[in-house]
């Protein structure tokens, strides 16, 4: 029971869950105050469990070490995301929330969380240092996932959609197997950097690994049944109103992007940026190949084609986001000037968001 003690997210998020299926009936129908603080409770409940997730995946991390450890994390995030977009997309038809979602993920990843680690550790440390390598090899892997997934998908014929689908579903595939075996094995020096800061201590030396698995696991079961409360909620609360239709697909990558930011920010205040970019880069990469094939392998399931294809904004945010990663992520350093230049960016979507643009 003592490793149990500090699981008390866990705990309120399951007497949360049964509030929400008790009361979300009512909500639908009254609507107003009612509705959104309903829904605004069901979403801390996730971030809560997400954060729990998170924390299992951290001692996991730590007794793994690099570049294992950043993978653990990285793919807990993820299932968190793939679990609620699922979800959500078994509600009513949002034929664009996959992509959205991805996209969302991306800038909250790269430009917020990438952004926001430079500026703090900038400012704590000046440079801080990185293995350039890394960020090399994952900006060519997100710039063709990318490319495959989001942007060849607008010239495809709806007649010829499916064949498409699974060379993408195929190609993701052993793409995301190919780099985690060359990011475990051959190329593993990549993405680890000596530094001269001891990492975090997240562990919790005596609890059994099997624990913090089932923790984890039990958790990510558990952001799925909220996730149906706040499907219902997000549904009837965008109906007919005016809100920003991207609302849902922002939610998701806020919820999965939680954990990653304070993680990201520890790292950079201990001047360990090969984490942060680890994390940050890797995340991305994670929910390209890993989001969009479970997403296109449901469309060819269910003979309805989703729209991954990128709108010309969206677009054009990604085109800026990799220029910018693509000059500042080139030396082996980085500061808090170049952190400015992707926090202005994630700025930037946030308030393409509020003005629904994208």
């Amino acid at each position: 029971m003592r490793y149990l003690k500090n699981e008390f997210p866990i705990a309120a998020a399951l007497i949360v869950l049964g509030l929400g299926f008790a009361l979300e009936h009512g909500a639908v129908e009254q609507g107003g105050i009612m509705l959104w603080g309903l829904l605004g409770v069901i979403l801390t409940a996730i971030i809560g469990v997400a954060f729990r997730i998170a924390h299992h995946a951290e001692v996991l991390a730590v007794r793994f070490g690099e570049p294992y450890g950043t993978l653990i994390l990285t793919l807990a995030a993820v299932s968190v995301e793939v679990v609620i977009l699922v979800v959500l997309m078994m509600g009513e038809p949002n034929p664009t929330l996959a992509r959205d979602t991805v996209f969302a993920a991306v800038m909250f990843d790269i430009n917020g969380i990438l952004g926001l680690a430079a500026i703090v550790g900038g400012l704590k440390h000046g440079q801080t240092k990185y293995n350039i390598s890394s960020a090399n090899s994952f900006v060519a892997m997100l710039l063709v996932a990318i490319g495959i997934g989001m942007f060849i998908p607008d010239f495809v014929p709806d007649e010829q959609w499916q064949i498409y689908s699974i060379f993408s579903v195929l190609t993701m595939a052993v793409m995301y197997a190919a780099f985690l075996r060359l990011q475990t094995v051959e190329h593993r020096t990549f993405f680890e950097y000596s530094s001269s800061t001891e990492d975090e201590a997240h562990d919790e030396a005596h609890s059994p690994n099997a624990l913090h698995v089932g923790m984890m696991l039990g958790a990510i079961v558990l952001v799925g049944l909220l996730s149906e409360v706040l499907s219902v909620l997000l549904d009837a609360g965008l109906a007919g109103s005016d809100l920003p239709k991207a609302i849902p697909a922002v939610l998701v990558a806020l919820i999965s992007a939680s954990p990653e930011i304070l993680t990201a920010l520890r790292a950079a205040q201990n001047n360990r940026m090969q984490t942060t970019v680890n994390i940050a880069l890797g995340a991305s990469l994670a929910t390209v190949l890993l989001t969009l094939p479970v997403i296109e392998a449901i469309a060819l399931f269910t003979g309805e084609r989703i729209v991954m294809a990128l709108t010309p904004v969206q677009g054009g945010m990604l085109l800026l986001t990799f220029l910018t990663v693509m000059n500042n992520l080139h030396d082996g350093e980085t500061n808090a000037i170049e952190g400015i230049s992707h926090f202005v960016l994630f700025a930037a979507f946030i308030a393409l968001v509020g003005m629904g643009l994208f």
